[in-house]
């Protein structure tokens, strides 16, 4: 027998050994999930149509809040069906996404509820969400113009009694599984594995921009400082307004964001804080409750964020994305009916650490500047144009 002979039968020998080894799929649809698809949790969500409350408890959101979003979404989600099996319904792929924000239950638990397969499960929620920011972000996450950065002042004026305020800003980590083969790369200062969140909220509780993908182990100023809000704020792309006089005032004053110590600039003091500096500590410190009520709101919604999130990290970036959008989407459609300020009291009997206004940075030139911005802010808090009478109860 000749070589090249050999060489062919050894050849065949393998091509069949291989087909022997793959696997042929049993079945299109695993004969469990069509046996009890009619007791999945989207045929039960059916019963729930007459049942106002009951509804927003299940959908996070009413019914005509979820008729409007099916219909705006339905065009990015639907899919086709084949000759093997019907395809799952925009409806509910949205009601799949929606249940995995509001627990946070596990995609394996999800199969059991809505009797679809672990991968459809999978796929369901990594392209509706995205779907959820691509669609919904233009109209009520878009980026403020220079007309409606000053109504968001005029709005926090009325309502935190700040002026020339466009915002808190703040960033929030959301724990999430180890990923595969990042090793300490997300383990953050806190001892968990985390992504952050970096957000900016407008007087009302609204997200008015965020940046999703951060490690955790970064603090959140070099978050910030990293950040496309960051590159923004620092480049001048956000078109913020022109500086204005404060309220009964003479002389121009810059709007800024109000943040954290974390953020630049540096603390204002390091002293023993007197009166005057423990009264514009509680106003700025009470300014920027908008945006720890705006994470409150979005995790007491979804109940996803109150455990670690397990999923791929482009996954989790599509996650959060969709459901701050939807927070707005939400509160916009259904009316703000609780603000910012009935949702955390005025129960801070002491000022901890300064918080500090953050000036347009293209119009800080240097360090005596912005601390010129902020002695000038203070004092406004000290006249009668600028106090509110409750803020001394609050520098013992």
């Amino acid at each position: 027998m000749s070589s090249s002979s050999d060489e062919e039968i050894a050849a065949a020998y393998l091509l069949l050994k291989k087909r022997r080894k793959k696997t042929n799929r049993r079945f299109w649809v695993n004969p469990f999930y069509t046996i009890n698809l009619g007791y999945s949790s989207y045929i039960v969500a059916q019963e729930l149509n007459h049942d106002p409350v009951k509804f927003h408890g299940f959908y996070r959101m009413s019914k005509r809040t979820f008729q409007t979003l099916v219909e705006i979404i339905k065009p990015e989600i639907s899919k086709r069906d084949t000759n093997y099996r019907k395809a799952v319904s925009a409806e509910e792929r949205l009601l799949i996404t929606l249940r995995y924000l509001a627990t946070g239950d596990s995609y394996r638990a999800l199969t059991y509820y809505f009797m679809r397969g672990l991968t459809t499960i999978s796929n369901i929620i990594a392209t509706t969400t995205e779907a959820i920011w691509t669609v919904l972000q233009p109209k009520y996450m878009s980026t403020p113009t220079p007309e409606k950065w000053t109504s968001i002042a005029d709005r926090y004026y009325t309502l935190w009694n700040i002026p020339n305020c466009l915002g808190s800003l703040d960033g929030k980590h959301f724990r999430i599984k180890r990923l595969p083969k990042t090793g300490s790369t997300f383990y953050n200062y806190k001892g968990y594995f985390s992504i952050v969140l970096m957000a900016c909220a407008d007087a009302d509780g609204l997200f008015t921009t965020i940046d999703v993908g951060e490690i955790g182990r970064n603090s959140d100023g070099a978050v910030f400082r990293t950040s496309n809000l960051g590159h923004a704020l620092q480049l001048g792309l956000l078109e913020l307004p022109q500086p204005r006089p404060l309220p009964l005032g003479n002389d121009d004053f810059p709007f800024y964001f109000v943040a954290d110590e974390a953020f630049p600039l540096k603390k204002l003091y390091n002293e023993t804080l007197f009166e005057t500096k423990r009264v514009f500590n509680y106003r700025l410190s009470r300014g920027r409750r908008s945006v720890e009520c705006a994470f409150g709101m979005l995790v007491s919604k979804f109940r996803l964020f109150e455990g670690p999130i397990c999923c791929k990290e482009e996954t989790i970036n599509s996650v959060i994305k969709a459901a701050c959008v939807l927070h707005n989407f939400i509160r916009i459609k259904q009316g703000i009916f609780t603000q910012p300020t009935e949702t955390i009291a005025d129960r801070q009997d002491q000022v901890h650490i300064p918080i500090e206004p953050m000036p347009q940075p293209q119009i800080i030139r240097n360090h005596s500047e912005a601390q010129n911005i902020r002695e000038r802010l203070c004092d406004y808090f000290l006249t009668p144009a600028g106090a509110i009478p409750y803020q001394w109860n609050h520098i013992v």
